[in-house]
């Protein structure tokens, strides 16, 4: 296997798999899944916790397809840094004390994305390529 092609599919695999994690995130708060949110259930829709479950289910599905990967990369990554100052920085200075590491690690994932695209295995590519 060449270096261009390992790229190529690493690049889909992590796009796709911060895709999917967020999908279940925001599955779990609008849905129920996994068994809901603690003590079970499902968040209000227009509440805070609903509207970032609609940003992660929405947002997680076209991560996974790499669709309009860019301003949505952007938003979730927006996202995450707000979950993360808002819900795990009062826990403790540092990730590490606050339990805040996948917040921080799927920010900055999202924040490649929006600056690099979804690349070559992606709905954005096929797009680009039929404009020519």
């Amino acid at each position: 296997m060449n270096a261009e092609r390992a790229r190529q599919i690493t690049f889909f695999l992590l796009r796709v798999v911060a895709g999917l994690l967020f999908l279940q995130a925001g599955g779990m708060k609008l849905f129920g899944w996994f068994g809901g949110l603690p003590g079970g259930g499902t968040a209000p829709l227009l509440s805070q916790i609903g509207i970032g479950g609609i940003l992660e289910f929405v947002g997680g599905l076209a991560m996974m397809l790499g669709l309009c990967t860019r301003p949505v990369a952007f938003v979730l990554s927006g996202e995450m840094a707000v979950a993360y100052f808002q819900f795990h920085q009062p826990g403790g200075t540092w990730p590490i004390q606050n339990h805040g590491e996948p917040a921080v690690l799927l920010c900055f994932i999202f924040l490649f994305f929006a600056a690099w695209g979804a690349g070559d295995w992606s709905l954005d590519a096929k797009w680009r390529q039929r404009r020519g």
